[in-house]
C-alpha cells in the first residue's frame, strides 16, 4: 500500500518540503510513496518583496518543478485537521468540502500579519503582508495622483519599525517621487513604540539605519503609540495626529490559524513546538515547518526566525525527515547555526550583517548588491529540472 505524505503549503517551507521528500524517496529507489502539496494555487509568492512595485510579477510557478520531481498537487484551502483519522478537510475549487487522507503531515502554512486592537486598525489601514493586500496598497498608491496634492494625500504612516518597516519606509520616497514628480514635497513617517530606531538590533545596525533614514528623510516618532486610525490619518496618545491618506500596517506577525488545532502549547506568536526532527512535540506523525515551527536553530540557545532564510531550510529539514520517518531511515536533526541579515533601504543603498550579534559586513551599494543576489536569485525555486532539484533540496548542502 502507498504511503500519504501531504504537505500543506507552497511557501518557502512547503515547497522545499515537497522537493526534499521526493529527493529522499528517489535516492531510496521507493515509488510507493506519494508526495502531495495542498495549497490555494501552485505557486511560490516572493513575500519578502512585497514591499517593492509591481508586486504581481513577484510570484514563480510551481508545477513544472513539481511535475520534475513527482510531487503531486491539489489546489485547496485547508478548514480542519483531524490528527485521529488522518485526513484533513478543504474547500476545494468549486467551493466545496472534500478531504484528504495522509500517513504524514506537514504543517507549512506560514504567518500573517497581526494587528493590534486599535480603533480604525481594519478598515484604515494597508498591510503588504500577502499579495492581494499588497497589491491593494500598490493600487492606492497609484491612485494618489489623481487627488488634490495636500499634506495628508503626500504622507505615508508607516506603523512598525521592524525589518518589514523599515524596508517599506525607505522604498518610499522613490516610489512617491516616480508618482507625484521631483517638485512635490513629500514625507515618510515610521511611528515605533520603542524608545530608539531599530531598537531590536545592534548598535552598529541601528547606526546605519539612522543614517539611510537621515539621508532619505524620513520622520521617526518614537516612544509612540497609535490610539486611533481613521480617513483623515494617525492619532498618537500624546494627543497629536498625523494627517496622511496612505496608513499602512506592519507591526507584528503570527503563525497562521491552524496551529490553533493542535492541542499543544504554542509560543507567543502562535508557533507548534517541534522537536529536533522538526516533529511537533505531542503529536506523532505531523510536522511543522517555516513560520509556524518554534525550531532551536543551533545549540547555544537561538530559535528559526519568521524569515524567508529559516523557511527555507525548515522545509529542507522537514521534508527530509517526514520521508525519513515513512523509509525507516535516521532522521537529521535540524541546525541552521548561520545567520545573516540583508536589509533594504531604499535608494539610499542596504546594510548586510552576519551572526546573530549582527556585525556589519557591508553597506550601501555593495551590500544592495548582495541583496538583490539574495531576493531576485537564490530564494527563487530552483530549475524544473529533477537532478537540479534534488540537489538544492538537500538538508545539509551549503546554503549561502
Amino acid at each position: 500500500m502507498k504511503k500519504q505524505i501531504l504537505i500543506l503549503g507552497s511557501g518557502f517551507a512547503g515547497m522545499w518540503a515537497a522537493i526534499s521528500a521526493a529527493r529522499l524517496a528517489h535516492m531510496n529507489d521507493r515509488d510507493d510513496i506519494v508526495i502531495t502539496v495542498l495549497a490555494p494555487q501552485p505557486e511560490l509568492r516572493v513575500r519578502p518583496r512585497f514591499y517593492e512595485n509591481h508586486v504581481a510579477s513577484l510570484v514563480s510557478p510551481l508545477m513544472p518543478l513539481f511535475t520534475a520531481t513527482g510531487v503531486n498537487f491539489i489546489a485547496g484551502s485547508v478548514e480542519r485537521i483531524d490528527t485521529n483519522e488522518k485526513i484533513v478537510w478543504y474547500k476545494d475549487a468549486q467551493s466545496g468540502t472534500v478531504f484528504a487522507s495522509y500517513d504524514r503531515l506537514v504543517l507549512a502554512t506560514g504567518s500573517n500579519a497581526k494587528r493590534a486592537p486599535v480603533p480604525g486598525v481594519d478598515k484604515h489601514t494597508f498591510d503588504i503582508d500577502q499579495l492581494e493586500s499588497a497589491q491593494v496598497f500598490e493600487k492606492h498608491l497609484s491612485s494618489l495622483v489623481n487627488q488634490a496634492p495636500t499634506p495628508a494625500r503626500n504622507t505615508v504612516v508607516v506603523c512598525g519599525g521592524g525589518f518589514t518597516g523599515i524596508e517599506l519606509a525607505t522604498e518610499l520616497p522613490a516610489r512617491l517621487r516616480e508618482l507625484f514628480g521631483p517638485g512635490i514635497q513629500t514625507k515618510v513617517v515610521v511611528v515605533e513604540r520603542g524608545a530608539v530606531i531599530g531598537g531590536r538590533y545592534s548598535e552598529a545596525l541601528r547606526g546605519v539605519i539612522e543614517q539611510a533614514s537621515e539621508a532619505l528623510d524620513i520622520e521617526w516618532r518614537l516612544n509612540a503609540e497609535i490610539t486611533a486610525i481613521d480617513e483623515n490619518g494617525v492619532t498618537l496618545k500624546d494627543g497629536s495626529h498625523i494627517a496622511s491618506s496612505t496608513v499602512v500596517w506592519t507591526a507584528g506577525v503570527q503563525a497562521n490559524a491552524l496551529t490553533e488545532q493542535f492541542v499543544v502549547e504554542r509560543d507567543n506568536q502562535g508557533r507548534l513546538y517541534v522537536d529536533e526532527n522538526l516533529q511537533i512535540r505531542g503529536v506523532p506523525g505531523v510536522y511543522a515547518t517555516g513560520d509556524v515551527a518554534n525550531a532551536a536553530s543551533d545549540d547555544v540557545g537561538n530559535t528559526a526566525l519568521m524569515t524567508c532564510q529559516h523557511a527555507i531550510q525548515l522545509g529542507k529539514f522537514a521534508g527530509n525527515n517526514v520521508a525519513a520517518s515513512v523509509l525507516d531511515l535516521p532522521p537529521i536533526p535540524y541546525r541552521q547555526v548561520n545567520y545573516v541579515t540583508c536589509l533594504d533601504l531604499g535608494s539610499w543603498g542596504a546594510v548586510y550583517t552576519e551572526g546573530w550579534d549582527q556585525k556589519v559586513q557591508s553597506v550601501r551599494e555593495e551590500a544592495k548588491k548582495i541583496k538583490i543576489a539574495i531576493t531576485n536569485e537564490l530564494i527563487y525555486p530552483p530549475k524544473p529540472e529533477r537532478e537540479i532539484a534534488f540537489s538544492a533540496a538537500d538538508p545539509l548542502a551549503k546554503f549561502v
